[in-house]
């Protein structure tokens, strides 16, 4: 082979490399943000009707969310939100418009307690996409079912659903599933007649002839509770 030759082959090599080399990272990049971001990836990219745009979108996403001084919340902060969420579930059989105003405040508190900002709401949402992207969706749901609750155009139902979303959201920023611990000394039964708004069956149950079986059975039922919301998070490799 002429020298020519060779370094023509060299060059076409080094190139057909490099090629490689791009589309391994932008395959391992595109699987990275599929990870990371769940259906937020997908509706980035029909937001912005480029993948490239879309993907570029997603990695400043990334970025700016590096740049936040997230906070886990303490065992004493985490009890705490759990009972103000269960008190704000109660409230919703009398007054299920203030329960879901409470409950949308109660996720804001939690999200500038953790190290969100709760400025402006697109901001908002990409940033919360980083990390929750599994259970966004829910908190776009409850925000529209505010929106028209405000016009009084939310009916009964519809709020019940702005709290089962709601719930999802609240899940996930708290870490949960979790429950707050309670003693045999220290349990409490729920109020007689207290629904879960999340709960799709309707009242709790009260089988059980001890206060702490009916509290049992009470907690099994939050356990039971419907629609069930997947918020689990496949695994980043």
């Amino acid at each position: 082979m002429n020298p020519t030759a060779t370094v023509i082959l060299a060059v076409v090599i080094v190139v057909a490399l490099a090629a490689a080399a791009f589309a391994g990272r932008s395959i391992l990049r595109r699987r990275h943000l599929q990870t990371r971001f769940g259906p937020e990836y997908d509706r980035a990219v029909e937001q912005y009707g480029d993948r490239r745009e879309a993907e570029r979108n997603l990695v400043d996403r990334e970025r700016r969310h590096n740049e936040l001084k997230l906070e886990p919340l303490d065992p004493a902060a985490r009890e705490q939100y759990a009972t103000e969420w269960t008190e704000v579930q109660e409230r919703f059989v009398d007054a299920p418009d203030d329960a879901v105003q409470a409950a949308d405040e109660l996720i804001s508190r939690l999200m500038r307690e953790r190290g969100y900002p709760t400025g402006a709401h697109d901001k908002r949402m990409e940033l919360l996409s980083v990390e929750h992207g599994h259970t966004l969706n829910h908190y776009r749901q409850a925000h529209e079912i505010a929106r028209r609750s405000e016009a009084g155009q939310a009916e009964t139902e519809d709020l019940r659903q702005a709290m089962i979303h709601h719930r999802a959201l609240f899940d996930d920023l708290l870490g949960q599933p979790y429950r707050p611990r309670r003693s045999e000394g220290t349990r409490t039964a729920p109020p007689t007649g207290a629904t879960d708004p999340t709960d799709t069956a309707g009242a709790p149950r009260t089988t059980g002839s001890t206060r702490n079986e009916r509290t049992d059975a009470w907690q099994a039922d939050q356990d039971a509770k419907g629609p069930r919301l997947d918020t689990t998070k496949p695994e980043t490799r």
